[in-house]
Parts: C-alpha cells; structure tokens; sequence
C-alpha cells in the first residue's frame, strides 16, 4: 500500500493497525469504543452474577461489580470525548453531534 493511501486514510477517520500480512481497519472510533466499553460492562456483570452463586467467591463477585460500575462511568465520558471532537472539526454542524449518539 502506498505512503498517500495511508495519509488519506488516517486524515478520514480511519485507524489502520497492520497485524503481519492483515489490516484491522476501524472506523467509527467513537462508535467502536463505546461498543467495546458495552460488551466488557455486560461480561463484568455476568461474570460477577454467576461467581455470586459460591460464597467463596463473593469478594471476587463484588469486585466485578465494582468494575462493571466504573466501566458505567466511562460510557459518558466517551459520548463527551465524542461531542468535543466533532465540535473542534464541526463547529457550525449541530446535527453531526446529535447523529448516532453512543
């Protein structure tokens, strides 16, 4: 691939990690990462409601709790994170910070 295809990708939004022979390529980061940010939440949850099933391992339960918890935090920090940088490139444009909120 050459040097400009990879500038323009990187200058549209579009992260490209080169894994050996592949491309990961990810768009949408915001998107991606509060997706991400969702699946985890879900498995800490699960996690910990299953090891509540054992009292030996209730501590363990409770700290993923406590996890999943800090994880809930998070999510609104990404939508933040997310409607800054789209007002930094749009400031005029109300509907690209309203569109798709994660």
């Amino acid at each position: 691939m050459s040097d400009a295809s990879e500038d323009a990708r990187s200058r549209s939004g579009v992260l490209v990690l080169h894994l050996g022979r592949e491309e990961l390529v990810i768009r949408k980061r915001y998107e991606a990462l509060s997706i991400s940010n969702d699946v985890l939440i879900g498995l800490w949850f699960l996690v910990g409601s299953c090891l509540f099933f054992s009292e030996a391992t209730a501590t363990a339960a409770t700290w993923l709790f406590v996890v999943g918890s800090v994880e809930m935090l998070i999510r609104p920090v990404i939508r933040l994170a997310r409607h800054v940088h789209l007002r930094r490139f749009h400031p005029a444009d109300d509907s690209a910070v309203a569109a798709n909120d994660y």
